[in-house]
């Protein structure tokens, strides 16, 4: 099987590729000549990711799913969100992101967050959608140089590392992208076992 993972991220592609079993071909937007930015317009993380699979099926015909994730802090009602990429600017930079939340945190006592992950599948003309949850705590510095986005100043509940010192695996088993798409696995497997 194969299936198209509407992304230009490298390292959401290496994480998800990880979790599946080798019987699908993940495909990148590269692999079937989407070079254009898909749109994001909606305001939730759900919406996106629905919107960004319908995308691919309408323009390319591919079976294909799609993922936006946001972190939500509970002291800034759910900011950043939908906007997380877009925090501190289209420039997309993780760093000023991160800066930017930090500094919203500086006179917060709560620093409770969640990352959430909305993985939606278009495939056989019909549309799943699977949510992953990560709980956890924004740091007070960054810490650690593996992962990506807000990964070092996020730190799942139950552990004492942020995500940018955990190694892949661990991240995956705990994480909210991780959580998704495990759901996305056992669908996708219940799906191949009864064709």
């Amino acid at each position: 099987m194969q299936l198209v993972f509407a992304t230009n991220n490298p390292n959401k592609l290496k994480e998800v590729q990880a979790l599946l079993p080798s019987s699908i071909t993940l495909l990148s937007l590269k692999d079937v000549g989407c070079l254009e930015d898909i749109p994001e317009t909606q305001p939730t993380i759900k919406g996106n990711a629905i919107q960004k699979a319908e995308y691919i099926k309408q323009h390319y015909g591919h079976d294909c799913f799609a993922d936006d994730t946001g972190l939500e802090v509970k002291a800034l009602h759910g900011k950043p969100g939908v906007f997380s990429a877009r925090y501190a600017g289209e420039q997309r930079n993780a760093n000023d992101n991160m800066d930017k939340l930090l500094s919203k945190l500086q006179v917060k006592d709560d620093r409770s967050a969640q990352f959430k992950t909305v993985i939606a599948l278009h495939i056989n003309n019909q549309l799943h959608t699977f949510t992953g949850i990560c709980e956890g705590y924004i740091t007070k510095e960054k810490k650690g140089n593996k992962g990506f986005g807000y990964d070092p100043i996020f730190r799942p509940k139950g552990y004492e590392s942020t995500f940018a010192e955990m190694d892949l695996g661990l991240k995956n088993n705990i994480g909210h992208r991780g959580k998704a798409v495990q759901q996305l696995v056992e669908f996708l497997n219940n799906l191949t076992q009864t064709v």
